[in-house]
């Protein structure tokens, strides 16, 4: 054995002809039949044991269904080819945001389910419609910040020294200020819109996934399997990316979870105290601004159901939350019998 650019290379012993070698994650199941399941399957198996984070996910899932198919969906100018064409033709429910002057602050009734607001629009179509916004905003925040703060955290954690430093210090910095003010902040200085508040709540959001991340890979990187990639002549990228993120990623994927419900929560906190998007969107936050007047005239229902469905939604999404979490506990036993899991 040799040592080559502080590397350990080991005589007679050619890498490359290795045609396949068993997976050091954990994560990746076994070629072979019946045994070393990955640790995604008994965390699925696990997961599917838990009522309530399948009646989240079921309760999430007509959101998302109902949203999408409220309205048809029509590609924007910025396809210069199919702009105007539509890719989705079904439509539930009306015009969000046609107005009927003449069913002015109806209460909820057969004709409107949900009833009608000041300028005589129909409050179930717009909360249905206005799930795309709020949603949308949720889910492609969470996924930014993911994809900002995961390699930043697993490049900090890896490397360590000067570079640990620098990430570090920028978080902590950054983590001085309030969640809500930062994006406050930010939304002051790019503007309104739909993706100016996308980027406020990545900007803040990618924080939490980047010390999560180093924290699990400043014990990971240690690990046996670790030092084998390295004696095998594996670079670093290889050894972050294929071996060391994917065993770390588990309490990522809890906070994630979480976290979209927390996102979908400050977009209509943003837009409730009027720095979300235009007056007259369907966004929920936004409808709860413009509405929260009529609670003084007994107009009960303007503000009642878009704020039920953001409740409906965060719970449902703190469920499938818990039920992940459970599903991959470091304590929870893998190993698997003819009974089921034990």
């Amino acid at each position: 054995m040799s040592q080559e650019r502080g590397r350990i290379t080991i005589e007679g012993f050619d890498a490359s002809d290795v045609e396949q070698r068993d997976p050091l994650s954990t994560w990746e199941p076994s070629m072979e039949s019946g045994e070393g399941k990955g640790r995604l399957y008994y965390a699925w198996r696990r997961f599917k044991q838990n009522r309530l984070a399948l009646l989240g996910c079921l309760t999430i899932v007509v959101m998302v269904v109902a949203a999408v198919f409220a309205r048809p969906i029509q590609l924007p100018s910025e396809f210069p080819v199919l702009a105007g064409q539509t890719i989705q033709p079904i439509s539930l429910v009306t015009d969000p945001a046609g107005q009927n002057l003449l069913d002015t602050r109806q209460a909820p009734s057969s004709e409107y389910w949900f009833g009608t607001d000041w300028a005589g629009r129909d409050i179930f179509s717009r909360v249905l419609y206005g799930g795309r916004f709020s949603l949308s905003i949720g889910f492609i925040a969470v996924s930014l910040a993911l994809f900002i703060g995961v390699p930043l955290g697993a490049i900090s954690g890896y490397y360590g020294g000067i570079v640990d430093e620098v990430i570090m210090r920028v978080v902590d910095m950054l983590y001085a200020f309030p969640f809500i003010v930062l994006a406050i902040a930010i939304i002051a200085v790019v503007g309104r819109g739909y993706w100016e508040m996308v980027a406020a709540l990545v900007l803040v959001g990618w924080l939490s996934y980047a010390r999560i991340i180093r924290g699990e890979i400043l014990s990971i990187k240690e690990n046996e399997y670790v030092l084998a990639a390295k004696a095998l002549g594996a670079r670093d990228r290889s050894i972050i990316g294929r071996h060391i993120v994917p065993n770390a990623m588990a309490p990522v994927i809890v906070q994630a979870t979480l976290s979209v419900g927390s996102q979908v929560l400050a977009a209509a906190a943003l837009g409730f105290i009027g720095l979300g998007l235009s007056p007259g969107s369907a966004e929920w936050g936004t409808m709860l601004n413009v509405g929260r007047d009529s609670l003084g005239r007994g107009e009960w229902w303007i503000t009642f159901f878009p704020g039920f469905a953001i409740f409906l939604f965060v719970m449902a999404i703190n469920l499938v939350g818990d039920g992940v979490r459970d599903a991959f506990d470091p304590q929870g036993k893998t190993e698997q019998t003819e009974g089921g899991m034990r």
